[in-house]
């Protein structure tokens, strides 16, 4: 969600995932094409099952809508998303869980609840790994793209690149390295460095809603305000 000149620029959680899925379609491919394939259904399907998307969407005190960044860690929400992964497989069920751990571990110690949720997850990812014959560091690679790919997928939809020429860092890759983005020019013309994908320039979209109306008196209201938003695509070139 971003505060535009016209009200409010709203982004869903579900695509926020799947543009992470594009990048991370981008990149060269390694392991096995299952495993590959895998991967990139965990980064698409990441923030899935939350409760009734369409109508709980939740409001800040002065009624505007709410980032989902903003919002209170639902265990029954990541226990949808861990229910969900495993009728894919224990490839992508490794690779959610350890994103699970990824965003709640600093939870830890605050509910009975989460802790048990939180050990479970540590558990499985010790089984999965050894069912598959995965080891720590190929786990680690592979969940390494994914929190790339997140992490950069969250930056352009928060519009998070400074102005002015400045960098940002994305975070470590999966090969190790430290990425950068800037965006001298234009913020839908984005540098990355180093380049990671296979090939020389990229593009990446993604669907917004603009809201007008900058207050809702709940969820209802707001729901039925974005069934009715216009929808706009916006797209971002990458390149070295």
């Amino acid at each position: 969600m971003n505060y535009t000149a016209d009200g409010w620029q709203i982004i869903y959680q579900q695509s926020h995932a799947l543009l992470a899925a594009q990048l991370a379609w981008h990149w060269h491919p390694f392991g096995p094409t299952d495993r590959w394939v895998g991967l990139i259904a965990a980064v698409a399907q990441h923030d899935d099952e939350q409760q009734r998307w369409d109508g709980h969407y939740s409001l800040t005190p002065a009624g505007a809508p709410a980032n989902f960044t903003l919002q209170e860690f639902s265990l029954e929400q990541a226990t949808g998303v861990m229910r969900a992964a495993r009728f894919q497989g224990q490839w992508r069920s490794l690779l959610t869980s350890m994103h699970m751990s990824f965003l709640y571990e600093s939870l830890r110690g605050k509910k009975k609840e989460i802790d048990a949720f939180l050990d479970e997850q540590l558990s499985q990812q010790k089984l999965w790994r050894k069912n598959l014959k995965v080891n720590k560091k190929e786990a680690q690679q592979a969940y390494d793209l994914m929190q790339w790919c997140d992490r950069l997928s969250l930056i352009l939809c928060r519009q998070e690149i400074p102005d002015m020429g400045r960098t940002l860092e994305i975070s470590k890759g999966p090969d190790g390295q430290r990425y950068e983005v800037v965006a001298p020019r234009d913020p839908a013309q984005v540098q990355v460095t180093p380049w990671p994908f296979a090939a020389k320039q990229v593009e990446v979209s993604i669907e917004a809603r603009t809201l007008r109306q900058l207050q809702f008196r709940d969820d209802e209201e707001l729901a039925a305000a974005l069934r009715e938003a216009p929808v706009e695509t916006l797209r971002w070139q990458l390149y070295k």
